[in-house]
């Protein structure tokens, strides 16, 4: 006796080839920005062990009392070192913000497979090195300094490219639901960074960037594999083909031919599959991808000033508790 096909089978059956793509564009892009916030959150970490109260430290050496920053790690050892980790907060920041302009020129312009994955082995790069000062006994500040200014701009890959492949698979009826979820991955890297800086920071801090830089660098190489840019490089439907109502269906589906007469029906069937053969190879023809649009142009589009400003503030507020 033969059993009913698998009930894991039949729910692979039942998902379509277009809903199979675009969930592996979802868990690509999800995973790729996480691991970008993922790699930004060390700092905030390692801070703490950069400067701490030497006096709760145990295994100091005979003259520790004497000497109260025998823990801390030079440059950081001085009463400047608030103002050293404000240096370096705002290298990154600066830096970042002055990329994303150039990102999201570049971002228009560039395969955003080649863009995305080459970030993001330039970001694991960059915060591997930070971490590699821990193991070079590095103790200058232009060092780390250098090290944030490089990895504020290649940061800055992250966000237009994982955006714009969204906006290539998804339509704007269903955008809002599937962006409010898909935009959680802020918070799932802030975690993962968090829990990973936090399992090596008082053994060896610089683990704590060069892990997280690891495991971004093997992400960028799975996304170069693995993205797909646009629907129809795999013969999947336009985005907007999933938004269309009942009405325009009913536009677009041409009437019944007022006439009974077969032979009618049989010359129209006939002309129809000679025009078929004649277009045959125009309907081949890729279609031409969007031209990319200037910084003036994005800034008179409705809403993109409002929005900026809400977001401006947003992050004003997110930052100054980070």
């Amino acid at each position: 006796m033969r059993s009913p096909l698998a009930p894991g089978i039949r729910l692979i059956r039942a998902v379509s080839r277009d809903s199979w793509y675009r969930g592996l564009i979802i868990v690509m892009t999800f995973l790729c920005y996480t691991c970008y916030h993922m790699s930004r959150k060390p700092i905030s970490i390692v801070k703490s062990q950069l400067h701490q109260n030497c006096s709760a430290v145990s295994g100091g050496p005979h003259n520790a009392s004497a000497n109260s920053t025998w823990c801390d790690w030079a440059p950081f050892q001085n009463s400047n070192y608030n103002a050293l980790f404000g240096a370096l907060d705002d290298s990154f920041l600066v830096s970042y913000a002055v990329g994303m302009y150039i990102s999201g020129i570049f971002g228009e312009r560039l395969p955003l497979r080649y863009y995305l994955s080459g970030g993001m082995l330039l970001s694991g790069a960059f915060t591997a090195l930070f971490g590699l000062g821990y193991y070079w006994n590095v103790h200058n500040i232009w060092f780390f300094i250098f090290a944030q200014i490089l990895n504020g701009f290649v940061q800055t890959t992250g966000w237009p490219s994982v955006v714009a492949c969204m906006g290539n698979w998804f339509g704007k009826g269903k955008r809002g639901l599937i962006m409010g979820i898909w935009n959680s991955h802020t918070s799932v890297g802030n975690i993962l960074g968090s829990l990973i800086a936090g399992a090596f920071v008082s053994k060896a801090w610089g683990l704590s960037f060069i892990v997280p830089g690891i495991i971004i660098t093997g992400m960028g190489i799975i996304c170069f594999f693995f993205l797909i840019e646009y629907p129809e490089d795999v013969g999947c439907s336009l985005p907007q083909h999933h938004e269309e109502t009942n009405l325009q269906k009913d536009e677009e589906t041409p009437p019944l031919p007022s006439s009974s007469s077969t032979e009618e029906i049989y010359n129209g069937s006939l002309r129809s599959r000679v025009n078929s053969v004649n277009q045959s190879s125009t309907d081949l023809v890729l279609p031409e991808q969007p031209a990319a649009i200037s910084f003036l142009g994005a800034l008179r589009i409705p809403g993109v000033v409002e929005f900026s400003l809400c977001l401006l503030f947003a992050k004003l507020v997110s930052y100054t508790f980070l």
